[in-house]
């Protein structure tokens, strides 16, 4: 969930040569990229977004009721969305997680704060917009589209992503969750793009899987958009491609962006959402700074 500023001014350096076929190089937002203008749109709130049309589902009695409805959304299309009639308490909150697997432990310093049980953590938009990378999911701040803790392992990224909204915040607030399928940003990519992509790996994170991989026969990213911060790349194919690392970045961001994919939440007390973090990127819009704004609360899960 890390975030910075939106933009930078100057083209990324350009990448080393090869050695012995392995390629080091960085890449660099500039302000003239294709996706810059995209992601203005897609987060800055000025674009509709298709709205995501939840389900109704139960709150009290068996759980087996919800239980077969998230299970069938998630079959279908890698996420689920319920409208409860109140939110879970912390027990029932945490024994759904259980049913989807395994659930993350919260140990960051930065967020203990805000989290309960462990597993739990409290998004509470109690902060003005903020250059503070810890404090910017409990702020203002839009934040990128992204894969779920895209610097680890595969066994470390969360399979789901479970949010459920205990408060939706003031209705001119504006903040809302964005999903892209990944499914959709595949398809506008060439093959030779996805060929690059598929050997390239985050630098300096250690068992870090390639941008994308093929599961099964579909396309799945582990990726995050930087904004302005640099992106330390390693790319390990024929000599030659370290030009294309950059462009391949370029074209995988502006596909992310692309109009006519993303989905909004809309978030209403009550409303679970699961994603499935193989199936969509996802991300946020800008929340208002006004201090005089309610706060918006959801509860969020990390299933492995």
């Amino acid at each position: 969930m890390e975030q910075r500023s939106p933009t930078a001014p100057t083209r990324p350096a350009a990448p080393r040569e090869p050695e012995g076929g392995v390629t080091h190089g960085t890449f660099l937002t500039a302000a003239d990229d294709a996706h810059v203008p995209l992601r203005e749109r897609t987060l800055g709130n000025g674009t509709p977004l298709r709205d995501l049309a939840p389900r109704p589902g139960p709150t009290t009695g068996p759980h087996d009721a919800l239980h077969a409805e998230v299970s069938d959304q998630l079959w279908r299309r890698g996420l689920a969305a319920v409208q409860l009639d109140e939110p879970l308490p912390n027990d029932r909150f945490t024994a759904f997680g259980a049913f989807l697997g395994t659930a993350m432990p919260e140990r960051d310093p930065a967020v203990r704060p805000y989290v309960a049980d462990e597993v739990i953590l409290n998004l509470r938009s109690e902060h003005r917009r903020t250059d503070d990378v810890s404090l910017q999911p409990f702020a203002g701040n839009r934040l990128s589209l992204h894969t779920e803790s895209s610097g680890g392992p595969v066994e470390r990224q969360p399979r789901y992503i479970v949010l459920m909204c205990v408060a939706p915040g003031d209705a001119s607030q504006g903040a809302r969750t964005v999903l892209v399928p990944m499914r959709d940003v595949a398809r506008r990519l060439a093959p030779r793009t996805t060929a690059v992509l598929s050997r390239t790996r985050y630098r300096h994170h250690p068992g870090v899987p390639t941008i994308a991989r093929k599961a099964g026969d579909r396309w799945v990213f582990s990726f995050r958009d930087f904004l302005a911060d640099e992106l330390h790349w390693t790319h390990e194919g024929p000599e030659g491609d370290a030009t294309a690392v950059n462009d391949a970045l370029r074209d995988l961001l502006a596909a992310m962006y692309a109009p006519g994919h993303a989905r909004a939440v809309h978030w209403r007390r009550g409303l679970l959402v699961v994603i499935d973090n193989t199936y969509f990127f996802h991300g946020r819009t800008a929340g208002s700074a006004a201090p005089e704004a309610r706060l918006r609360h959801l509860k969020r899960l990390r299933i492995v």
